[in-house]
């Protein structure tokens, strides 16, 4: 039901104008400045970590800000979807589709790729904000290398924590600041 999904879609997936990036998004684009980040892999699709200034950003589970054609595969922009009422459709004709993974649909192979690459040549793995139990996202830990550290941040305990080197069982937001007030 188009209908309804764009209804769910613009009321449940599209954040308020008033969402910014907070601390953590800032403190990770800050790391990538300084030369201690190689990129974010994330799930989400809000664009938060773009807006922090992060520049190589793994979108898992794609982009709210990126629309595309159904039909013809023509990009459009974001408005055409995020905004307005009903089913967007383009000049083909065709629905215009948000570009991000609805549930039950496989992840981008590229995109895969991309994330796995970055894992398999790391030195150390922060994973934070997540319980790992979203798959595949949980299981990319399984590639890193094993000269790759691994760091859990996250406030509840994870299937992970006996493999990491350090667990921390806290709000992400507040654990990150500290190490920016601190530094």
């Amino acid at each position: 039901n188009p209908e309804e999904f764009f209804r769910f879609y613009r009321a449940k997936l599209i954040p308020d104008k008033s969402v910014q990036p907070n601390a953590a998004h800032r403190r990770l684009a800050e790391l990538e400045r300084e030369g201690k980040l190689r990129a974010v892999i994330t799930q989400n699709i809000d664009g938060l970590h773009q807006a922090a200034g992060s520049k190589r950003v793994i979108e898992l589970h794609g982009s709210i800000h990126r629309c595309r054609c159904a039909r013809c595969g023509k990009p459009c922009p974001e408005e055409a979807v995020n905004t307005g009422e009903g089913v967007p459709h383009c000049s083909c004709g065709g629905v215009i589709k948000p570009e991000v993974v609805l549930y039950g649909e496989p992840l981008d192979d590229v995109v895969m790729e991309e994330a796995l690459s970055a894992i398999a040549r790391c030195d150390l793995l922060i994973v934070g904000g997540t319980s790992l139990v979203v798959y595949p996202a949980a299981g990319l830990i399984r590639y890193r290398s094993p000269r790759c550290r691994l760091a859990l941040l996250n406030r509840d305990a994870t299937d992970y924590d006996r493999a990491a080197g350090l667990v921390v069982r806290d709000d992400l937001t507040q654990v990150l600041w500290d190490a920016v007030e601190k530094a």
